[in-house]
């Protein structure tokens, strides 16, 4: 399956968080990379949004929406570093 990079998540998101989340860095479980989530894989399908590491694949986040509910989740993420205003 082809893939985008985590850019593709800055519309989706933008409705769950108050700041442009692809500046945001995280660091993946898998290997401990620490990476804007601009760098990570994005596969997009109609059943939901997996977010891959663009160093070693491991799931950093998935997205589901089905009508006006959301499910989030950032399993594969440790930590989330976001700027402060």
């Amino acid at each position: 399956m082809d893939h985008l990079d985590g850019n593709a998540l800055a519309g989706p998101l933008a409705d769950y968080f108050a700041f442009d989340v692809t500046e945001a860095r995280a660091r993946c479980n898998g290997c401990g990379e620490v990476a804007e989530f601009a760098r990570a894989l994005v596969f997009a399908s109609p059943a939901g949004t997996v977010v891959r590491c663009s160093s070693c694949d491991h799931v950093l986040a998935t997205l589901v929406e089905a009508g006006e509910r959301a499910w989030l989740g950032l399993s594969g993420v440790s930590a989330l570093e976001v700027r402060r205003a």
